[in-house]
This record gives structure tokens, C-alpha cells and sequence, in this order.
């Protein structure tokens, strides 16, 4: 079969951040979305409450695009939680926007979700036999369901009792009119950290960056299977469920979060610097010098360059004014999508032999077109290293490969890629090396997109709902 270009790179599943405490906290909410907008690019939305009222803004687009001066003021309260997405599961559309809101009796419920919950269709199918009605198609909605169901409970025991029923991934924030509860699922797939500013305002977020930019400390993580809830009190933090083997995502490191965060207690600059390191420890290949494609690559291609003595040059520029969109080129213009955001240094790269150090291939879907490129401007040879290993599996957890079609190392051999990409050599980084970089055990990370080990089977109606919903593919 021949290979065919689909999409371009991993999809970065979504970024939560909740503010408690802040007469302006929607703004505080605004910037620490700001921080996070790398983890999702589809959508925004922020909900506020002042204790009585509650209030909120969402809409399709990046953060900058759907906030301004203007709208933020409108959304006052004390309490905030924000929200930005990619769809895994749910359709991308505005009412699959988060965060989730609903009233039930007298409370009020606003929901932001990381991750993917498992049992998705068989939670909807018994919560629609009791009378609920869905009004999205994303699974952070059962959340609210669930909890309306527990509403007789108190909130400790609502949550408890919401939390024993759901499997899968998630870091969540809940906030009602009065307290803000941060839930993190037993096996820690999603990052989650807890912060403070002065005069008792708490903030959570997906990302330590987040903290950074409003000037938060950061505390500590919501830990995996935690409970964090934030009153006026204070905070209390429970444990509802059995502690279980942690199953951290890898793919943080190795991609999604920002490289000025730590992330399951470890700094993501180096742990990508270490891989391009022990990469050159597992594949020498005499070259003129290492580069990257801006930015995926930038880290472990410094690692690379230091460990071996290749030199580390900016091969390609990249154009950072390039929007979101822009008017598509003719057939003739072939590859302007790829150029219009990545342009070679031809006098750089004429007559080379040039080692491009990259994160990951996916679908291997622009990489064709960015060798080609290379090939274009003289280059004499072009290698491929990639930090981390082939990605063979789906992932259920969060991340938008739910299937092993879409994974260009699932259908085709290292030789038939490397061919495709027309490249000298292609190199992955071995899941030892990989795990090495992070200085923790193999244990502590789910490995199974590289593996095919799983620390929580989906159920088997899982891949019918993300076709019936429109999961983005």
C-alpha cells in the first residue's frame, strides 16, 4: 500500500486552569489560558461566579481571538476556571466548548476536563435510561450527570461517589457557587498543579507555566486519585478511591507540555535535552550539523549537538506571523503550507549532510514535504532522529490517535518510512533511552501507544462513541 499524507502532528488534548479567591480572577484565568493555549487551539471559554451569580464566555478560537478587555469585564466573581481545547472526544463544535455549565435545583455546576474518560457510552447509555439528557456529545458532561444524580450527598461525598463510577484520564475542575474542587484520576495520565498568591488565592492549572505568568507559587501537584477542594476554609484534600500504579503520560514530555514546565516533577526543557543526548549516544552519524524543525525538535536537538560535537545550526526559519488560517494556494503552489511556515537556509544547507532531530512522526504526513524541501536547497544528505520511539499503538487517553490507522509506524516498516520521507537514514530512540531521559522507572509512565500495554482497557463500545460523536481524526 502506498503511504499517504494525512495530517500533520499529535493533537494536544486540553489545558484547565481555575483561580479561587481574586475579585478579578477571570483575568487571572485569561492569562494563565494564555499559557496554556499550546494544549489546545479549537477552542476557549472561561466561567466565573461571584457566590450568587454565575456568568461565562466561550467561543471557537484561540484565547486572544475570544477574549478581550471588553468581554472580560463582564465575567465577575472571585472564582474562575478556564478552559482550552482539542477535541478527542465530542465534536468540535461551539456546544462542545468548555467549561460545562449547568444548574441543578439550587447549585450551579461549571466543569473544565483533561483527558478521556473510557466508559463514556456506558455511563450516557445508564444515565439517559434514568431520564438525563445530554445536551453535547463530550464526555466531561457525564461528570455534572453524575453528580446531579449524588445531589442528596454533600459535596464530599457527591464527588465521591461521581469519581468511583468513571474510568480513564482526567484532570478536572469543578467549581460551584462556593467551593472549587480539583480531581485528578488515580492513575495521574494528565498533569495537574496546585499554586498560591498572596492573601489566600489559589490557582490550579494544567502547567507550572501557567503559575508563572500570573506570579503564582507553586505548591505542589494535585497528586493521582486526589480530591483538592478550596472554600473559605481552606483546602481539604481526600483520596476516594484506592491508590494505584501511577501511569504517567510520556508524551508530555516528549511533546505536549511547554518546555519551561515540570511536569510530573521533572523539568520538560531537560528531560528533552537528555533525550537528543542519549540519542547520540544510540545512533552516531557523521553529518556538518544537527538541526531542528522549529520548534518540536529544538531541545533534543541541543542535546544531540552537545553529546556528539556536531554543530546546531537553524537550518530552516520559521515564520512566527503565520495565523491559524490563511487563503489556500492553487494545486500549482505545491508545499506552500508547509513553506509558508518553515523556510530553508539555502546557503546554509547547499552541499550538507544535515541530521534533523524531530520529537515524533505520527501520520508522517509534512515531513515528506519538509525533506523535500531540504533536498530543494542542496542538501547532499538528510537524516531523521526521533526522541522518542515508533508510535505503533492508539491512544484512549486524551491524546487524538484513538486508531491504529492513522499511525503511519503501525502500517509501514522503519525502511518503508524512511523511504517515503526519502531520507539517508531514520532513527527512533529507544523506549530505554526515552524512560532514561525522565530519570524515573519505566513503571511510573504509560508507555502503551509505544507498547501496547494499557493500565486501563477501554470498554468496547469506546470506539463506537468516538465515531458516533465526530471525534476528530
Amino acid at each position: 500500500m502506498a503511504l499517504q499524507e494525512a495530517s500533520t502532528r499529535p493533537r494536544e488534548e486540553c489545558g484547565i486552569c481555575g483561580i479561587y479567591g481574586h475579585p478579578d480572577s477571570a483575568k487571572l484565568a485569561y492569562f494563565g489560558l494564555y499559557a496554556l493555549q499550546h494544549r489546545g487551539q479549537e477552542s476557549a471559554g472561561i466561567a466565573t461566579t461571584d457566590g450568587c451569580r454565575e456568568y461565562e464566555h466561550k467561543s471557537m478560537g484561540l484565547v486572544s481571538e475570544i477574549f478581550s478587555e471588553q468581554n472580560l469585564q463582564t465575567l465577575p466573581g472571585h472564582m474562575s476556571v478556564g478552559h482550552v481545547r482539542y477535541s478527542t472526544t465530542g465534536a468540535s463544535t461551539i456546544i462542545n466548548a468548555q467549561p460545562f455549565t449547568a444548574h441543578h435545583r439550587d447549585e450551579f455546576y461549571a466543569v473544565a476536563h483533561n483527558g478521556n474518560l473510557v466508559n463514556i457510552r456506558q455511563l450516557r447509555d445508564d444515565l439517559e435510561k434514568k431520564g438525563s439528557i445530554f445536551q453535547s456529545t463530550m464526555d466531561s458532561e457525564v461528570v455534572v450527570h453524575l453528580l446531579a444524580a449524588a445531589n442528596h450527598l454533600s459535596f464530599k461525598e457527591a464527588i465521591s461517589e461521581t469519581f468511583k463510577q468513571i474510568k480513564g484520564a482526567y484532570s478536572i475542575l469543578i467549581m460551584t457557587h462556593d467551593k472549587m474542587a480539583a480531581i485528578r484520576d488515580p492513575h495521574g495520565f494528565r498533569p495537574l498543579c496546585l499554586g498560591k498568591k498572596t492573601n489566600g488565592v489559589y490557582v490550579v492549572a494544567s502547567e507550572t507555566c501557567a503559575l508563572d505568568l500570573i506570579e503564582a507559587t507553586y505548591i505542589r501537584d494535585v497528586e493521582p486519585g486526589e480530591v483538592v477542594i478550596i472554600d473559605k476554609n481552606g483546602l481539604e484534600s481526600f483520596f476516594p478511591q484506592e491508590k494505584r500504579k501511577s501511569s504517567f503520560c510520556i508524551f508530555e514530555q516528549v511533546y505536549f507540555a511547554r518546555p519551561d514546565s515540570d511536569i510530573f516533577g521533572l523539568n520538560v526543557y531537560s528531560c528533552r535535552k537528555r533525550m537528543g543526548e542519549i540519542m547520540a549516544r544510540e545512533c552516531r552519524i557523521e553529518a556538518d550539523f544537527v538541526m531542528p524543525f522549529p520548534d518540536s525538535g529544538n531541545y533534543a536537538a541541543i542535546g544531540y549537538s552537545q553529546a556528539s560535537g556536531i554543530p546546531l545550526e537553524m537550518g530552516v526559519i520559521r515564520n512566527h506571523y503565520v495565523g491559524r488560517t490563511f487563503i489556500q494556494p492553487s494545486q500549482s503552489m505545491r508545499d506552500f503550507s508547509v513553506r509558508v511556515k518553515l523556510n530553508p537556509v539555502r546557503s546554509l544547507l547547499q552541499g550538507k549532510r544535515v541530521i534533523i532531530i524531530e520529537d515524533s512522526i505520527i501520520r508522517g504526513t509534512t515531513g515528506r514535504s519538509r525533506v523535500r524541501s531540504l533536498r530543494q536547497a542542496g542538501a547532499k544528505e538528510v537524516h531523521m532522529l526521533i526522541s522518542c520511539p515508533p508510535t505503533r499503538y492508539p491512544c484512549y487517553y486524551g491524546i487524538d490517535f484513538p486508531t491504529q490507522d492513522q499511525l503511519i509506524a503501525a502500517q509501514h516498516s522503519i525502511e518503508e518510512i524512511r523511504d517515503f520521507l526519502n531520507l539517508n537514514t531514520l532513527y527512533y530512540l529507544s523506549i530505554e533511552g526515552l524512560v532514561e531521559a525522565t530519570g524515573m522507572s519505566a513503571d511510573s509512565f504509560c508507555l502503551a501507544c509505544f507498547n501496547n500495554i494499557y493500565p486501563v482497557e477501554p470498554d468496547s463500545s469506546f470506539h463506537k462513541l468516538t465515531l458516533n460523536t465526530g471525534c476528530r481524526k
